[in-house]
């Protein structure tokens, strides 16, 4: 009996110091603001947009913080959306973009699971791809209207001319297969860029080297485009970033109208598709580069850089 009183007594104990470190709310007692403000804890810095608060914390910026999530075309839509806030006159400037850091024992083990990814390494739209291989990186822009760059002499790097967002709504990982919901977002982002397909000198394709992704993506480019328009995936080169993938595509065709040069199609060895692939790096007029991203969920997204006029 004296063992049980002590062992009881020691629970008790026990449970009220829990009750002290990790408070339960019941109708006695209720939770306060001060146990609801946790602005350090480790919970919240999971929240998807706090790399997006920190920013806007670092330089005072009190407007809308967005995080949109769109998989692998989140880049894209990151910035499109920060476009819609200039151009709708909500926001004089934004900082738009995407940032990721897949490599983690649980992400690596998913994409194996899928077999999605490389044995050796990545091979855009080569006849013998075996997938991709993770990345992890990011790009991050300053946005805002023409005359507001030249009026405090920004540096300009190029102009969004466009962008198109659709959704396959098909299934979880695979594109649909007559492609059509992709091409209406290459077809919207043509529309809104007042351009037609000829118009086009460079496409940074998604390029993940995976089966289905490159037999999709370059069959879209045979249907809409001419057999002459260059063509690159950079994954060979930076591995595939997942939603940040986009807003690199987005600074490698900003670089390539700055330099008026092509990064190569790293990785290819023998193209998969009769379509004229930047095998090296290649010098060449470009006014305007069309950035193209899909995404898990049916998620697509283009987008046309133009040069400053």
């Amino acid at each position: 009996l004296a063992r049980e009183g002590r062992r009881k007594k020691e629970e008790g104990r026990r449970k009220k110091e829990e009750g002290r470190k990790f408070p339960i709310a019941d109708s006695r007692s209720p939770i306060t603001d001060r146990q609801l403000l946790i602005p350090d804890s480790q919970f919240m810095s999971f929240l998807p947009h706090m790399g997006a608060i920190a920013a806007a914390r670092a330089i005072g910026s009190t407007g809308p913080v967005l995080a949109p999530m769109a998989a692998c075309a989140t880049g894209i839509q990151s910035i499109a959306r920060a476009v819609d806030l200039i151009r709708t006159g909500e926001c004089q400037q934004a900082i738009a973009g995407a940032v990721e850091a897949p490599i983690t024992p649980l992400t690596v083990a998913g994409f194996n699971r899928m077999g999605a990814l490389a044995n050796t390494r990545c091979y855009p739209f080569d006849e013998h791809r075996e997938g991709f291989v993770l990345g992890e990186g990011g790009a991050l822009f300053v946005l805002e209207s023409a005359q507001l760059a030249k009026r405090r002499g920004a540096k300009i790097y190029g102009r969004i001319s466009g962008f198109g967002l659709t959704n396959d709504a098909t299934h979880a990982n695979a594109p649909e297969l007559g492609g059509e919901s992709a091409i209406a977002a290459v077809n919207q982002c043509l529309k809104q860029s007042n351009l037609a397909a000829v118009d086009i000198d460079f496409i940074h394709a998604h390029g993940t080297a995976t089966d289905l992704n490159d037999r999709h993506e370059a069959l879209l480019i045979q249907k809409l485009f001419n057999q002459g328009v260059a063509i690159s995936s950079t994954k060979g080169a930076t591995g595939h970033t997942l939603g940040a993938s986009g807003a690199l595509g987005v600074a490698f065709c900003l670089m390539g109208i700055k330099h008026q040069m092509l990064p190569p199609c790293t990785g290819m060895n023998k193209p998969g598709f009769e379509l004229d692939f930047v095998r090296c790096a290649r010098a060449t007029l470009v006014r305007n580069a069309l950035c193209l991203s899909f995404g898990f969920g049916g998620q697509n997204a283009a987008i046309v850089l133009s040069g400053d006029r």
